[in-house]
């Protein structure tokens, strides 16, 4: 009878990890992740104390009635942001409490979760420079430097998605990213291209702000979670860092 028990717990703490990993790999910040697995570990009658760290989960899933603990550790991929799957696992926890799901309907559903479709990748690229030019719009600028912030967005970010497939250091695809926009849009300022040609140039790398990662550093800050807090703000101003980066080799090259 124990025996089974054990297993039930650690097919448990594998389940905790797998949902605390694709959480913090979706942009999650560590107060809804330890909330959703101590939430799930509840409702299979388990007590669970977690540990987060930027790039790994240590997890303890206690039994009180057998006097049996198991701990595990998993490292987490790297950072994004697709809020499909932290709602999707939130909307799942609850079912869990509620419906009493086995393990099985449990690792079905992160399974779906994990092969949800992207939008396909001329989407993407097309709304972000949209978006892109939309913020150039705002700051001031006309048709044409909404068109020139329009192109550096979208070969900004094309040059970003292929330097990850190409396994480069995430920081050094932010600034060729950035470099990419900037050296496009700096041509409007250098051949005085539109009535305001700058206000292409500052908005053409909006989209490389690290929002999430400064909203949960921010957050997790507040929460007490001073590491990872402090861990995930770093990693904003390095990417903040990145990006000055590439729009600074870019006026030198024009002399600007």
């Amino acid at each position: 009878m124990e025996t089974a028990a054990i297993k039930r717990i650690q097919e448990l703490s594998k389940i905790l990890l797998e949902v605390g990993a694709m959480l913090m790999a979706s942009g999650a910040n560590s107060a809804r992740i330890r909330t959703t697995i101590l939430r799930i570990a509840e409702a299979y009658g388990y007590n669970a104390e977690l540990l987060i760290t930027h790039r790994a989960l240590m997890l303890t899933v206690f039994d009180e009635e057998i006097d049996y603990f198991h701990s595990s550790l998993k490292r987490t991929s790297p950072h994004g942001a697709n809020f499909k799957v932290v709602s999707g696992i939130s909307r799942m926890s609850w079912r869990i409490v509620e419906e009493k799901w086995t393990y099985e309907q449990v690792w079905t559903e992160l399974n779906r979760l994990r092969s949800l479709p992207h939008y396909p990748r001329l989407v993407i690229l097309a709304t972000v420079a949209l978006a892109g030019a939309s913020f150039c719009r705002l700051f001031g600028g006309g048709p044409v430097e909404m068109l020139a912030c329009f192109i550096a967005t979208f070969a900004g970010l094309f040059v970003r998605q292929e330097a990850v497939k190409k396994g480069f250091n995430a920081y050094l695809c932010i600034f060729f990213a950035a470099f990419t926009s900037c050296l496009i849009a700096g041509a409007s300022v250098k051949f005085h291209i539109g009535v305001n040609p700058e206000h292409a140039f500052a908005t053409s790398v909006l989209y490389l702000i690290p929002g999430i990662p400064l909203i949960n550093s921010l957050s997790d800050l507040l929460d007490g979670n001073i590491m990872n807090g402090l861990v995930r703000g770093m990693n904003g101003l390095m990417i903040a860092f990145s990006i000055a980066l590439g729009m600074l080799c870019t006026i030198l090259i024009y002399n600007l």
